[in-house]
């Protein structure tokens, strides 16, 4: 098993966030792991996109042209990737400030609301969360438990008391797919 992901949005949407959960998820399911980010030097509205690879094998370079899937949270966004997607790839986006879909055929393409989602739980911090339970069910990568596991070591201590609204955001966006 070898998974090519690329997440692409705004900064501020917690795009490195997600991407960083993500690989800590996959340690704690003993794959291999890389993370590589890449961000503009401004903090909140610049463009920001992370690269995560999982992989049972050893990984020998994190710098990718094509993806296995996308998770696009922005017209730039998906503009600048969605002919980065390999043939027979997943692209997932929120169609929030969507102004052109993906136009591809030859990709599964799956639109989530997330935006929708995170009006409905009530905490706008929990974005990321709901497309990362979206792309769990999408590609069947990781267990819950081991994002979970993830969450609790990326954030600080002081934050864990908002794992439960997480949990539930994830789930959230289980569901949406």
């Amino acid at each position: 098993m070898k998974e090519e992901i690329i997440i692409a949005g705004f900064g501020g949407q917690g795009v490195l966030s997600m991407g960083k959960i993500l690989a800590y998820a996959g340690l704690m399911d003993d794959l291999e792991v890389t993370w590589m980010p890449a961000y503009g030097p401004e903090q909140r509205g610049g463009t920001a996109n992370v690269t995560v690879i999982l992989s049972d094998k050893p990984i020998s370079s994190p710098v990718l042209d094509k993806y296995d899937t996308a998770v696009i949270l922005n017209q730039q966004s998906l503009d600048k990737f969605e002919s980065k997607v390999k043939p027979g790839g997943t692209l997932i986006y929120d169609p929030y400030g969507i102004h052109r879909a993906p136009t591809r055929t030859d990709i599964n393409v799956i639109p989530v609301s997330a935006m929708d989602a995170v009006l409905e739980l009530g905490n706008s911090k929990t974005y990321n969360m709901v497309l990362l339970g979206a792309l769990l069910s999408a590609r069947n990568l990781l267990s819950t438990d081991a994002v979970i596991r993830g969450l609790k070591k990326t954030l600080p201590e002081r934050h864990h008391h908002l794992i439960p609204l997480n949990e539930q955001a994830i789930e959230k966006g289980r569901s949406l797919v």
